[in-house]
C-alpha cells in the first residue's frame, strides 16, 4: 500500500508524461494533492508555443475561448485513458473530471472526483 505522498508523486509523473505525449509539451512545474475522495493536479507552464501565439495574435476573448475549447475537447477525448491511469495509481475509479486552463498564466488545473477515498498508509515521520 502506498503513502499519500507516493500516490501524489505517481500522479505527478503520470500526468506529466500524459501532457508530454498527448499535448506535445510537459509542464514546467506540477503538483498534486489527494484530499479525501478528490485529486487536484496543478500544472504550470503547459502552453505550447503555438498556443501562446494563438492567444497573443487573436483578439483576447476569441483566442482565449478557442484555446479553452480545444483543450477541453482534447481532455474529453483522452478521458478514458486518464481515468484508467488514475484507477491504476489510486485503486479507485474516478467519477468525474474537471479541467480549466489560464491563457494568461499558462496554468492548468485538473480535478478528479473519485468513487471513494483511496486507501493509503501513513508515512513514516
Amino acid at each position: 500500500m502506498k503513502t499519500q505522498g507516493e500516490i501524489e508523486a505517481a500522479l505527478c509523473q503520470a500526468m506529466s508524461r500524459f501532457e508530454q505525449e498527448y499535448m506535445g509539451r510537459g509542464p514546467k512545474e506540477i503538483r498534486s494533492h489527494l484530499i479525501d475522495d478528490m485529486l487536484v493536479v496543478r500544472m504550470q507552464g503547459v502552453l505550447t508555443a503555438a498556443e501562446r501565439h494563438l492567444v497573443e495574435t487573436l483578439p483576447a476573448e476569441k483566442g482565449r475561448d478557442l484555446l479553452k475549447q480545444v483543450r477541453s475537447q482534447l481532455i474529453e477525448i483522452a478521458r478514458p485513458e486518464l481515468e484508467k491511469m488514475i484507477h491504476q495509481i489510486t485503486g479507485v475509479k474516478p467519477i468525474s473530471l474537471h479541467q480549466d486552463i489560464s491563457t494568461f498564466t499558462g496554468e492548468e488545473i485538473v480535478i478528479f472526483t473519485l468513487g471513494e477515498s483511496p486507501l493509503h498508509r501513513e508515512s513514516k515521520k
